[in-house]
């Protein structure tokens, strides 16, 4: 048992310190803050640098729960905010107490901080007294939570050090894509509040299993409160992640939701430096390169509203991406070839998963890197893939006990089947360059000298 002394002195190296705390998990953590003040201070930091908000309509509402987030908000540096689509988030249409007829509803966010007893009798929430009070009567608690942008921004303003975002939506039905859902408000909110408040720090952004038209609802540049400096707020994000539903693909896919997208992509041409993309479920067109897809060309014949769509898409273009990797497309070889000549100044690694070629193969689509290079020596850098087959041992075994149990079976069959050592090292003389360092480190700690 180390002394008093001993530990005052490890307690007191900062780097000691830290890598303690950052091994402790959560639930040790907050017993750990209860032993005195010191503890308490040090801790926190690690206890709350990621928290997890799971969006209820009491949320943001309470005061003592704001006042503990503004008391740990200097510590948070990434957040989670899940609301996932359920049948309380559902919205039916408004209706008319009178004369029973559908009322149109025409959204602007309320985004007064200060609301003192004056400015409550002479603003509504909803643009008139009369869609108030039809609002407050019709539509749940959870909507007007949703729609509380203020409570938001007072949220996000106390976590001025966040460096990461990360936003779920996950459970919509297809059937539903087309109408608004409480969840979609709530996606206002956190972009109206992001937008107004201090977040310096914040350059990394993950959209984890959201609906195609939830890019509508976090795109500064189509309203919904957006300020003439809104842009330059999102341009500061230099990491994107996205976790789409998938939008299938076929002759007549809603092409609304695509050019949804590639306007949302736009918007981060000059800032990205990492970049991930994925479709969740069947295989959708590759976000990359929508511009060069016959069902959005200038003169498409499947244009829903020609006179709204006489606009060809821009290429995408981002000036200092670096990383990329896109998951479950279809896409062209001759697109693949195009995306990588675009940025060939500037990008390091591209990682296409589960990708499927509709034209072409991968020689054409990689053609690119021959130029670049100069040669075709990067084909032989090629990775290898190779089933290699392994022995399992039971939980628990240690490596010594495994060894026992190979010279066992080994010295269990006849000599004519005896395999040798000498055979082993033979093989793997032959075969070592085959091998993948992790198969190789695994090989050394065998029986077998394979040094």
């Amino acid at each position: 048992m180390a002394s008093g002394s001993t530990f005052l002195r490890l307690w007191l190296t900062d780097r000691a310190r830290d890598t303690l705390l950052a091994s402790l998990p959560k639930e040790d953590l907050s017993a750990f803050r209860l032993v005195c003040h010191d503890f308490s201070v040090r801790a926190a930091p690690f206890l709350f640098e990621n928290i997890n908000i799971n969006f209820r309509a009491s949320t943001f509402a309470k005061p003592a729960r704001m006042a503990a987030l503004d008391n740990i908000g200097r510590h948070v540096q990434a957040l989670s905010f899940s609301m996932a689509h359920t049948p309380e988030t559902f919205l039916p249409p408004l209706l008319d107490a009178t004369t029973g007829e559908e009322v149109t509803f025409i959204y602007e966010p309320y985004t007064q901080t200060t609301r003192d007893s004056a400015s409550r009798l002479s603003n509504p929430t909803y643009g008139s007294w009369e869609m108030t009070d039809m609002l407050v009567k019709q539509y749940p608690p959870l909507f007007h939570a949703a729609a509380n942008v203020p409570s938001f921004i007072r949220a996000f303003s106390s976590l001025r050090n966040l460096k990461h975002l990360k936003i779920s939506c996950p459970g919509q039905e297809a059937i539903q894509r087309f109408r608004r859902s409480i969840v979609d408000y709530a996606l206002i909110s956190i972009r109206v509040a992001v937008e107004r408040s201090n977040l310096l720090l914040l350059d990394t952004l993950s959209l984890l299993s959201i609906h195609p038209g939830a890019v509508l609802y976090l795109t500064p540049t189509m309203g919904f409160g957006a300020l003439p400096n809104s842009v330059k707020r999102w341009k500061r994000i230099t990491n994107l992640t996205i976790c789409m539903d998938s939008i299938p693909f076929s002759p007549y896919p809603p092409l609304d939701h695509l050019k949804l997208v590639h306007s949302y992509l736009q918007l981060f041409a000059s800032s990205l430096t990492d970049f991930v993309f994925r479709w969740q479920g069947v295989k959708g067109l590759s976000p990359l390169s929508l511009d060069k897809e016959v069902c959005l060309q200038k003169n498409s014949p499947e244009m829903a509203c020609p006179r709204r769509c006489h606009l060809a898409l821009r290429p995408l273009r981002f000036e200092k991406l670096r990383n990329m990797e896109v998951e479950n497309i279809v896409v062209d070889a001759s697109q693949i070839s195009s995306f990588i000549t675009a940025h060939r100044h500037t990008i390091r690694e591209f990682n296409f998963e589960d990708t499927h070629l509709r034209n072409g193969d991968w020689d054409q689509a990689l053609t690119p890197l021959t130029r670049i290079s100069g040669s075709e020596k990067w084909k032989e850098k090629a990775e290898e893939v190779m089933d290699v087959p392994l022995l399992l041992s039971p939980i628990g075994l240690e490596e010594r006990q495994g060894n026992e149990v190979l010279l066992d079976y080994f010295n269990y069959k006849p000599k004519a089947f005896r395999p040798s050592i000498g055979a082993w090292q033979k093989a793997g003389a032959r075969s070592r360059e085959l091998f993948p360092e992790h198969m190789k480190r695994f090989l050394r700690t065998s029986i077998f000298n394979w040094r």
